[in-house]
């Protein structure tokens, strides 16, 4: 597996890699301040600075077994990651930014971390409760408080995401029959699919300067998220107008599974994958 993390200039049109590796790299998220990546590699959590590109492994501790769902908080000081490490199923975690011992926030298991709401209280996540295999919509308060579910089993539900006021979620759900891209209000309500298409639309993520929604299209009758699939970009307005496929490559799981705008929404980072020649 090789794997190629990049930028895309969204004025240029062109993106640019950052660094290559014959490892699984996934999942890019930016820092709040502009200056580095946070990949997952194979399990394992790196820096990658963008003035001097390459993997700097980060500590996390006891959490040794990180999959693609991880990000950093708006003030930079804090980054959250999922992780299954103790055999229970995937549970989501603080360390500090520079690193430690995790500290679990999530109150039950399986739970996957995939937003932070602007102003840094609360977390967007998906998880299933109650012996379920139905993934839902949930988010809890960092500062205390139960989680509270936003979905109820319409269908399975994934990747949701703050709008850059903190004023909506955006998320996937193929409770229409295959997954589309929904909306709705912070606290669960008014929620509405944003257009329908044939492709399976997955991780949607709104630009923090509130003028994109980029999302991943998969083939019509894609089952789940998969990786190494033919995949294309998809940027448009936040309300799902203005559609335009800017990018088509091998891709999938792993490509923007977490938020992956630059600071000022003018480029973001994703992966995409090609296998190694034996």
């Amino acid at each position: 597996m090789r794997s190629s993390l990049e930028i895309y200039d969204v004025a240029r049109s062109e993106s640019r890699v950052v660094l290559q590796a014959d490892m699984l790299i996934e999942a890019p998220n930016w820092s709040p301040d502009g200056s580095y990546l946070l990949i997952n590699g194979e399990g394992r959590l790196y820096r990658v600075p963008l003035d001097a590109p390459q993997m700097v492994p980060l500590d996390t501790g006891v959490a040794v077994l990180c999959n693609n769902d991880h990000g950093i908080s708006p003030d930079g000081t804090r980054i959250i990651l999922s992780s299954h490490h103790d055999g229970q199923g995937s549970e989501i975690y603080l360390i500090p930014a520079a690193g430690g011992e995790p500290e679990r926030v999530s109150p039950d298991h399986p739970s996957w971390w995939h937003g932070w709401a602007p102003d840094g209280r609360t977390i967007a996540y998906v998880a299933a409760r109650g012996g379920s295999r139905v993934i839902d919509v949930y988010v809890l308060s960092l500062n205390g408080g139960t989680e509270q579910r936003l979905t109820n089993s319409e269908g399975h539900c994934d990747g949701p995401d703050y709008s850059a006021d903190g004023a909506q979620i955006y998320y996937n759900c193929d409770r229409g029959g295959h997954a589309q891209i929904w909306i709705m209000d912070a606290n669960g309500a008014n929620q509405r699919q944003l257009f329908r298409d044939d492709y399976v639309n997955w991780f949607p993520h709104p630009s923090p300067c509130g003028r994109y929604l980029l999302y991943l299209a998969y083939p019509t009758g894609t089952q789940g998220h998969p990786r190494d699939l033919p995949v294309e970009l998809v940027l448009c307005a936040p309300d799902g107008s203005d559609q335009r496929r800017i990018l088509a490559f091998n891709g999938g799981q792993g490509t923007m599974n977490v938020p992956n705008w630059a600071p000022d929404g003018n480029s973001f980072a994703f992966v995409r994958y090609a296998e190694v020649d034996a």
